[in-house]
Formats: structure tokens, C-alpha cells, sequence
């Protein structure tokens, strides 16, 4: 055969997993991605991403749109449409983090603490020196609710968790396995340093107090009853000269909330379709705000009943039956510098567009939803006549570890569902790694997904 024969040969057959940025529309990414980083910068809580989206609606939404709240921490966004069942895009707002314990302030040395309970998949050694802010709510003993937000303001003071200095971390710390070298319980945060003019015992604790009830107007025991949360005081930034990649917290999983509500809005849909958005994915889903909770089936309910249709068990099942999904969640991308924890022809790569992930869980496909070959078919199809950049990846070697995600608690309503996102590197630490490319791509991907028959 002729040399250009087997290179058209080679076009027709050979599927390439190629570099997104050859063709690109560079200037329609960049902007894109600072309105992205607008967002990931302000929503680092499941509460304020709720909060956020709401604000949103009223300027965004077209006639006939609405939501669903559930308890503050799940949204759902839903355009009524043509036609039975929905397309459904979920994905989940919690991130990895630190939680205050319910009586987390003491006093030691000298030095006013918080107690902290860590939340979700970390290495706790990235959470120590690094400056952290203080967000979520305390509600008081007579149900006044108080909003936290401390650190993220330039002139808020920060919060550390503080780590030992090489000098001594020989024995303690530098002989150990790196999950036994930093204990949770020594996931201290410093909370104060100067104490009340008074020579009662634990004067730096009751100083701090002083100033939070001055400030909040609580008491101790209202930590009881408060959710506050430990997440880094660090704004998004751009990666490398170039600048095309965002670091940032919380992109697994808000990045996909944030094309999931830009998809909607931006849609051309003659299908139902839902933005749903829940919490404690992190955790197992598990509790009345993750994806095992009822969320779904109420906004179901609310969908049929503004549809005139029939509430009972059948017409819910049938309209769940023939409903499509695509659980948005991330992928973890191939890292240059731990590549044999990859098998490269099944890797996800950075700038190489939106993953389509057709299974997760571990070992031998545990604890996973595996989408079926004609739902990936269609999905493939959509992309293609869309002209989104897209990939196939899975999450690392078969033996080497994985991971999950909430396709599986969605799958079990009968539902086709297939995970979809963009992947990251250093994902679930403090200052994850996305591409702007990626970025772009994966709100290319919901809004062909939302426009499709």
C-alpha cells in the first residue's frame, strides 16, 4: 500500500486519544474558565454552593424553570420538556475536608485549639502550615442561625494546623508509614495565643470565647449545635507560564456542579432536564442529603405533579426507566511523576477533553455501576455530532486502588447511567488541578447531552 493509503487507513481505524489544545478556540476557554474560577473560589461548602446557584436562577432561568432545596445542601435545577422520562446531570457539591468537632475548643500550653475531625479521602499531611479558613453556620440555643465565613478576607486572620519541625519528627514521625505519622488527633487547629488580663486557669480559651461572643453573640456550648467546616484560605490560581490550568479546592466535585448549571441555563432542550446536585458523596452518600437520601424521588414527584401526570408508583417508575444520567464526577488524570500506577491506553489525560468513565469501584469492578454498551454508544454519538473533545478513562490499574461515585445509587432507580467529567491531578488534596481545556469541554459535553433526543 501506498504511504497515503495507510495514513488514511490508519485515520479511518486507529483511535487516537489526542491533545485538545491543537484545536481550540483559546480565547472562548480562558473566559470561560474566570467565570469557573469566580465560582470555585466562592463555593467552598456544600451550603454555599446551594446558596450560590439559587442567586443565580433569578437572573438566568427562563420561564417555567424551577428548583428543589433540600435542607440547604442539595439542589436541583429543572426545565419541564416534551417527551417521557429526563435528562439527568448529578453531581455532588461536598469536597474533601476538616470538620470541628462538636466540643472542639481547649486549651493547652498556652495556646487555644480546636479539635477536628477529618472528612473524606485526604493525606492529612497536606492539610498541616498551610493557611485555612473557617466556614458554616452555628445555631444558637434560641434557633438563631449565625453564618461563619473567617480567612478569606484580606483582613480575616487564618487558621493552622501546625506540624513538627524536621529537627525533632525523626522518631515520631520519619520512621513511620506515612498514614501512621500524622495522627487525627494531633489535627489541632490554633485558634488563639493571647490570653484574658486575668490569672484564671485557661485564659486563652476564655479570651477567645470573649471575642466570639462579641463577634457572634454565642456561647460554648453552641458549638454543639454548629457544622463548621476547615477548608483552605487559598484563592483559585493559573498553572504555568501559559496559564492553562486552574488550582484550586473542591474542584472534585464543583467543577462538574459548575457546567452542570451552565449546560442548563445555556440549553436548547426539547427533553425535561435536571441539574441535580447533593451532598456527602465523599462520605458514601449516606444521611438525607447524599445520593442514597429520597432527594431524587421528591423531585420527581415535583416533576410529575407540574406535569399533570399521575402520582403513583407505576407512572414514577416508568418516567425513572426511561430516563438517561450522566453522574458528573472526575477522573484522575495520568500524573507525569507516578505514571506506573496507570495503565497509559486506559488513562485519562489533561487537555484531552471530557471522560467518559464507563465503570468505577476497585479490584474486579466492586461496588460499581458499569454503564452498558449501548448506552456508552449513544453517548459517543452525542459528542461526536456535538464536537466535543472527549476521552475514555478508567480510574488507575485494575489491582492498584479506585475509587466511586454516586452513578451507582443513581443506576439503582433503573435508570442508564455513565460517568462524565473532566480529570485532575493531585485530586481530593487542598489545591487540586484542572485544565481549562477540560473545563470547556466538559460543559460542551452536559449541554450536548441536554440538547440531545
Amino acid at each position: 500500500m501506498k504511504k497515503e493509503e495507510i495514513k488514511e487507513l490508519k485515520d479511518k481505524l486507529i483511535y487516537e486519544n489526542k491533545n485538545g489544545w491543537l484545536q481550540a478556540e483559546r480565547d472562548t476557554i480562558f473566559n470561560f474558565a474566570e467565570t469557573y474560577k469566580q465560582f470555585i473560589g466562592k463555593c467552598k461548602t456544600e451550603r454555599e454552593t446551594v446558596d450560590f446557584v439559587r442567586e443565580e436562577f433569578k437572573d438566568r432561568a427562563k420561564d417555567g424553570d424551577f428548583f428543589v432545596v433540600n435542607r440547604g445542601k442539595c439542589i436541583a435545577l429543572v426545565r419541564l420538556g416534551e417527551g417521557d422520562g429526563m435528562k439527568l446531570i448529578a453531581s455532588h457539591i461536598d469536597a474533601p475536608r476538616i470538620d470541628l468537632k462538636q466540643n472542639p475548643l481547649f486549651e493547652d500550653e498556652e495556646l487555644a485549639l480546636l479539635h477536628t475531625h477529618y472528612y473524606g479521602g485526604i493525606k492529612k499531611y497536606q492539610w498541616f502550615n498551610i493557611p485555612l479558613a473557617l466556614h458554616g453556620v452555628i445555631v444558637k440555643g434560641n434557633g438563631d442561625v449565625i453564618q461563619v465565613n473567617i480567612g478569606e478576607d484580606e483582613q480575616d486572620p487564618v487558621f493552622v494546623i501546625p506540624d513538627l519541625l524536621p529537627h525533632l519528627s525523626h522518631k515520631i514521625q520519619d520512621e513511620k508509614k506515612v498514614k501512621e505519622a500524622l495522627e487525627a488527633e494531633k489535627m489541632n487547629l490554633i485558634m488563639g495565643s493571647t490570653p484574658l488580663n486575668s490569672d484564671e486557669k485557661e485564659a486563652v480559651k476564655l479570651n477567645v470565647l470573649k471575642m466570639l461572643n462579641e463577634r457572634y453573640g454565642i456561647i460554648e456550648e453552641d458549638f454543639i449545635s454548629a457544622e463548621i467546616t476547615v477548608v483552605p484560605a487559598m484563592e483559585p490560581k493559573d498553572v504555568g507560564f501559559d496559564r492553562g490550568l486552574i488550582a484550586a479546592y473542591g474542584h472534585d466535585d464543583r467543577i462538574c456542579a459548575f457546567c452542570s448549571k451552565e449546560a442548563f441555563f445555556e440549553a436548547d432542550s426539547k427533553r425535561t432536564i435536571v441539574a441535580l446536585m447533593v451532598d456527602k458523596e465523599e462520605i458514601g452518600s449516606d444521611g438525607n442529603t447524599g445520593a442514597k437520601s429520597r432527594f431524587l424521588l421528591d423531585v420527581v414527584v415535583e416533576i410529575l405533579k407540574r406535569k399533570g401526570e399521575s402520582l403513583d408508583f407505576i407512572s414514577v417508575s416508568e418516567f425513572l426507566k426511561k430516563s438517561e444520567v450522566l453522574s458528573a464526577d472526575v477522573n484522575g488524570a495520568l500524573n507525569p511523576m507516578y505514571k506506573e500506577v496507570h495503565e497509559k491506553d486506559n488513562a485519562s489525560y489533561l487537555n484531552h477533553g471530557v471522560v467518559l468513565t464507563k465503570f468505577t469501584g476497585h479490584g474486579g469492578k466492586y461496588m460499581a455501576n458499569d454503564a452498558s454498551a449501548e448506552f456508552v454508544g449513544k453517548i459517543r454519538r452525542i459528542f461526536n455530532d456535538a464536537g466535543v473533545k472527549w476521552q475514555i478513562g478508567e480510574l488507575g490499574k485494575v489491582d492498584e486502588g479506585g475509587g466511586g461515585t454516586i452513578a451507582k445509587y443513581l443506576a439503582a432507580w433503573n435508570m442508564d447511567v455513565v460517568d462524565c467529567g473532566p480529570a485532575l491531578i493531585s485530586m481530593h488534596s487542598p489545591f487540586e488541578i484542572a485544565s481549562k481545556l477540560d473545563l470547556f469541554e466538559t460543559f460542551k459535553a452536559y449541554r450536548a447531552f441536554y440538547e440531545s433526543e
